[in-house]
């Protein structure tokens, strides 16, 4: 029988697998093919391939704190420094995308939508500089979190 917290756990799980490897899809298959394009291809793309996937991390984010909150008040887990790592990281990550979602890709949307490449050039680039902290910052959790949680 499935239990509530294997339910939890595979859910917390998935939701970091669908936030991570989103980003390193984006940062290291779509961004060296999409910069071949023109600016107004690129940028448009990316416009278009973000407003797909932030609902998703958003979601997933969501899911993230309402189950990591959930194994720390049914006590599943005990507070270890893996925990507090995950919290903390997870927090600054979380705190990133949201400076993203709220401020260089509402701005880039906008430039496509007015046509202002250059503009938009500058919050793409921005964006991929976050994305790419994000990223490390996320792939660095995976591997700490394995290694102080492990006996």
């Amino acid at each position: 029988m499935l239990s509530l917290k294997s339910l939890a756990l595979a859910l917390h799980v998935l939701s970091a697998v669908i936030w991570i490897g989103g980003m390193f899809f984006a940062y290291v298959a779509l961004r060296p093919a999409a910069g071949m394009l023109e600016p107004e291809q690129r940028l448009s793309l990316w416009a278009r391939t973000l407003s797909g996937f932030f609902p998703s991390v958003i979601v997933a984010i969501v899911i993230l704190f309402s189950t990591g909150t959930y194994f720390i008040m049914a006590k599943h887990y005990p507070m270890n420094p893996a925990i507090h790592l995950m919290i903390g990281l997870g927090t600054v990550m979380t705190l990133i995308f949201f400076h993203v979602f709220f401020s260089p890709f509402k701005k880039l949307k906008r430039n496509v939508i007015i046509k202002d490449w250059p503009a938009g050039a500058k919050n793409l680039a921005q964006i991929r500089m976050l994305v790419g902290v994000n990223l490390l910052i996320g792939l660095s959790l995976i591997v700490l979190v394995k290694i102080l949680s492990t006996p």
